[in-house]
């Protein structure tokens, strides 16, 4: 089959053959939560075009994975509502399964596969998706296809993991441009108007009756819906929906009104940041779309890419200081998580941490602390520094926190929990509980820069060794606070 999805992102997770001659294809969507620019979505479509079968997409949301919530799920579901009208336009079967119980959705993907030439799927390296679909892939009778749709580089493309972001820049600005002329379609649906796929009529009569899919109200994200779910309905949906369509609209807003004092990001009253991490958390946006719109705003071409590697954030691409540092986020920072998380399964561990990282904390674990707290304590908010607070109350309330306040927010918890290794676990449950974007490797890796990854050491002091420290003092003299203060404090 002739594919325009690269190879390299391309991952047989079983040996099970391919089968022509079965019903249809199934995507089983999963974390490319998404119908555009889709690598996943494209490689599906080629498929069901060569074997002359329809495309079933499956998209799952499962209520027993650790940290689910109204939160979580509302911002799942405000994409779900709208994958159904477009699949549906372009004569693609659309199965939106939220599980009403814990466990009530297994056997859902045997039973839907059983009948499948081939099961396409979403690589995430990340939280319990590769475990879930390396086990439903041991057990498939059929072809598994994994497809890498999460950066602009290609998770196969390094050679290891990297340490320093200085190290990974380096590498990107070595062999990233290559990568960037492979583009998935910006909207793969749209060429089924004039070449249509084969319709599936229904879907078979025992998944029917044995796996009701989502009802409109559930879709809807309506508030009686949600509390029929075996959730967490403490943690409130946040403010601002998810979806392609409030994803695209965040981007194109980022691009037009905040890209251009984009490094000023730092400071809370610049309100300059973009905002995308929890639509690329969720797959509602993809890292090549944003590329696109920011390549397409700077009159950007490969040409003007420097013939000189730096490994410097600055004037190698040849765009603006602005968009400059905007992509280094992107790309740099944002893709070295990825690459952790991909070649490291202990990621999410702080065994994990640097050994110089581990070994100057540990040195200083009985150093006295000015404050002592527990998890109970900042989660509600209860401790001696107003900033802090107001932090931890943006983070309970929006589900973010503003960019620099979020590093200092990582750093006081460092402090003041009764160990380097409560703290981590602290901020673990913390950033995974309330942030839309978290369980994520950037999660992971804001979580590890905390102590000591990606960073060098600085001067020792207390508590932090040689691990980089931050003060609330210093940051009130460095940014301006008071209309955040005046909105969390």
């Amino acid at each position: 089959m002739r594919s325009r999805v690269p190879p390299l992102r391309v991952n047989d997770v079983n040996a099970a053959p391919l089968r022509p001659d079965a019903d249809y294809v199934l995507y089983w969507m999963i974390a490319a939560r998404r119908t555009r620019t889709s690598f996943a979505l494209e490689r599906a479509i080629e498929y069901a075009r060569h074997f002359g079968k329809p495309l079933l997409v499956l998209e799952p949301l499962r209520v027993g994975y650790r940290w689910a919530s109204d939160r979580m799920h509302r911002f799942v579901l405000d994409g779900m509502a709208e994958h159904g009208p477009r699949f549906a336009a372009a004569g693609i079967t659309y199965c939106p399964y939220v599980e009403p119980q814990i466990g009530a959705g297994k056997g859902l993907l045997a039973a839907l596969g059983a009948r499948a030439c081939v099961v396409v799927t979403d690589e995430f390296p990340c939280f319990f998706l590769p475990r879930m679909v390396a086990a439903a892939a041991a057990q498939s009778p059929v072809r598994v296809e994994q497809i890498d749709g999460n950066g602009l580089l290609p998770l196969r493309a390094a050679p290891r993991a990297y340490d320093r972001a200085f190290d990974f820049r380096r590498q990107l600005q070595k062999s990233l441009l290559p990568h960037l002329a492979e583009v998935p379609l910006a909207d793969p649906l749209a060429a089924l108007k004039k070449a249509p796929l084969a319709r599936l009529a229904q879907l078979p009569a025992d998944v029917r009756a044995r796996f009701p899919m989502a009802t409109p109200a559930l879709l809807a994200g309506e508030a009686a819906a949600l509390a029929a779910l075996p959730i967490d309905h403490g943690v409130l949906p946040v403010p601002y929906r998810g979806g392609e369509t409030a994803a695209r609209a965040r981007l194109a807003q980022f691009i037009d009104a905040r890209l251009a004092r984009y490094t000023e990001r730092n400071n809370p009253a610049a309100d300059s940041a973009s905002g995308l991490s929890p639509y690329l958390h969720f797959g509602n946006v993809s890292a090549h779309e944003v590329f696109a719109a920011l390549s397409e705003h700077e009159d950007w071409s490969p040409e003007r890419v420097s013939d000189r590697v730096t490994a410097q954030a600055r004037g190698f691409w040849g765009m603006s200081e602005a968009a400059e540092s905007f992509f280094d986020e992107l790309v740099t920072w944002r893709e070295v998580s990825l690459n952790t998380t991909f070649f490291r399964a202990d990621y999410d561990s702080y065994d994990a941490l640097p050994p110089w990282a581990r070994a100057t904390l540990e040195k200083h674990a009985a150093d006295p602390r000015p404050s002592v707290y527990g998890l109970e304590a900042f989660e509600a908010a209860h401790t001696h520094d107003p900033l802090w607070n107001a932090a931890q109350r943006e983070l309970v309330r929006e589900g973010r926190i503003q960019n620099y306040l979020r590093m200092l927010w990582g750093k006081k918890i460092l402090e003041w929990a009764e160990s380097p290794r409560a703290a981590f676990e602290i901020l673990i449950e913390l950033n995974n509980k309330y942030a839309v974007d978290g369980r994520d490797p950037s999660s992971y890796a804001g979580i590890s820069w905390v102590m000591g990854r990606y960073d060098r050491p600085w001067p020792e002091r207390a508590i932090y060794g040689v691990v980089r420290s931050m003060s609330s003092v210093n940051t009130r003299k460095k940014v301006d606070l008071d209309a955040y203060l005046a909105r969390f404090g």
